[in-house]
């Protein structure tokens, strides 16, 4: 008996051993804050998950306090302690899982995990439903390369109970890290959580091809990332692909906000439902970009790029959004852009869209629609500072617009702004404004604003007018059909600051009084 005692704790040892040399031991103890938030746990046990795609998985570290239950690959730990988890996973399953019910927060350390759950989520954790309180944090920690993946059925969810991703958390989740992660959602969403999901480190793409569906007279949602709360991106970078009928690459019930590292999302899939449209008055996003739509039904969900029912602020970062069907941004509530750079592009709808009042003071601001307006709100708009590229469809769209018809208004006081398509009708321009005489499809032009040139290509299509203005006390220059060399490049080389530019004509520059072009 003292020999299998013995053998037994070797084996033990050795396991936990292993699933720590794989994982960055700096993190688990890792102190490292954003703002008042920590990254990761300061201090708990350490539990070792080693999952096999030949033999059951191994659970090695438990103490008393945790109930283990494995069945093939499929591990669900409770734990009942009042102790802090650190979880080690590593190996790889084509069959399996990971679930926890805890009372307390926990961290996940990804070690060169692969795990595959073809009937529910990969990851899935709970709180504990007693005297305690639901919803703990995941410190959701990145070494190496890792991969999660749901089914296309989620067939094991006992009754009472959320299963809302292949990553799913009833608590905040906070991920950090060197490492990398790739999520392919099937079934459902990529990541979500009833709380809210923080990024501030490690790289993490999202595979949703997950479509939304309605069971039971409800419509279920999916996102590549969905929050019940707020979304942060701090730093790191966050790549997301959603295919699926009416899935969103990001999507929240609070607030965005964008404070560094670089995000790419691309969402190709159709809008789910007799309509998605959610513009105001019709059309496909309708003028004016408000909430509501005369079009969609009940079960209706559109296929938007990102899209959060609170706030959404700008601060740092790159972040770039295509959308095929739908919004490539859209706030429910107002949109303040302070810094950073962000690209938005929309073959269908608007480029950027705010429900309520949208504000740019800084920041490298681009926003093209081919269907739709560039950028639109609901609310007034107001363009302080920063460089901003806009470029509305032909017809009765604009680069800008604010809902004039509720008494909203376009005001342009700073920055450098070029405007495919004209501004909103009555707009108060404070900094003066420039029309260009005519202008050229696919065509590079050169803007000379206060010393600063700033070469830019035009698009294949777009309305009338071009409208230009930088803050300076002269006018600005324009030419057309230049070559342009060197320089800050942005916008996926569609505008190059501080260029060298060579040939050319001038374009003559009338004064602009925001009232031609677009909807009036």
């Amino acid at each position: 008996m003292r020999i299998n005692q013995t053998f037994r704790f070797l084996v033990v040892n050795l396991l936990l051993l292993t699933a720590l040399s794989s994982c960055n031991k700096d993190n688990i103890v890792s102190t490292t804050e954003t703002g008042t938030e920590p990254t990761t746990l300061t201090g708990g046990d350490t539990i070792a998950v080693v999952f096999s795609s030949s033999s059951d998985a191994t659970v090695s570290g438990a103490s008393s306090s945790q109930s283990v239950s494995i069945d093939g690959n499929g591990v669900t730990i409770v734990n009942n302690s009042r102790t802090s988890i650190i979880y080690l996973l590593s190996g790889s399953t084509a069959n399996g899982f990971l679930k926890i019910y805890s009372p307390k927060k926990q961290q996940i350390e990804l070690c060169g995990v692969s795990i595959t759950n073809p009937n529910g989520a990969a990851i899935n954790v709970q709180g504990i439903t007693d005297s305690v309180s639901k919803g703990k944090t995941v410190y959701l920690v990145l070494n190496g390369s890792n991969e999660l993946s749901d089914g296309t059925t989620y067939t094991n969810t006992p009754d009472g109970e959320d299963e809302k991703a292949a990553l799913f958390s009833e608590g905040q989740i906070i991920i950090s890290g060197t490492g990398s992660l790739t999520v392919t959602a099937k079934g459902k969403s990529g990541i979500a959580s009833d709380d809210y999901v923080d990024i501030t480190g490690g790289t993490v793409t999202v595979n949703c091809t997950a479509s939304t569906f309605v069971s039971g007279g409800d419509t279920t949602k999916v996102a590549g990332i969905k929050t019940n709360d707020a979304f942060t991106m701090a730093d790191g970078i966050l790549n997301v692909t959603c295919s699926g009928a009416g899935a969103k690459g990001l999507s929240g019930d609070g607030t965005a906000l964008f404070g560094g590292g670089e995000v790419n999302i691309t969402v190709t899939g159709s809008n789910f439902g007799s309509s998605g449209n959610s513009g105001q008055g019709g059309g496909p996003g309708g003028h004016g970009g408000g909430p509501g739509g005369g079009n969609s039904s009940d079960n209706s969900v559109a296929a938007k790029g990102m899209k959060f029912d609170g706030n959404i602020v700008f601060n740092g970062g790159t972040v770039t959004v295509k959308s095929t069907n739908h919004e490539a941004v859209e706030s429910k509530s107002a949109l303040t852009i302070n810094g950073g750079h962000l690209f938005c592009y929309s073959s269908s709808d608007d480029a950027i869209n705010a429900a309520g009042e949208l504000t740019i003071n800084d920041g490298y601001v681009y926003a093209q629609s081919v269907g739709n307006d560039g950028i639109d709100a609901n609310g007034n708009l107001y363009v302080n500072g920063g460089l901003v590229y806009a470029i509305g469809s032909s017809g009765a769209e604009q680069a800008l617009d604010a809902n004039t018809e509720g008494g909203a208004k376009l005001y342009v006081s700073g920055g450098t702004l070029i405007a495919i398509g004209g501004l909103e009708s009555g707009a108060s321009l404070t900094q003066s404004c420039y029309q260009a005489s005519t202008w050229s499809q696919n065509t590079w032009y050169a803007l000379t604003v206060g010393g600063i040139t700033y070469a830019f290509k035009t698009p294949s299509s777009g309305g009338s007018p071009l409208v230009v203005s930088g803050s300076s006390s002269s006018e600005p220059s324009l030419s057309r059909g230049v070559t342009a060399t060197g320089g800050t490049s942005y916008f996926d080389g569609l505008l190059l600051e501080g260029a060298n530019v060579t040939g050319g004509t001038s374009v003559s520059l009338n004064s602009y009084t925001g009232s031609g072009g677009g909807w009036h």
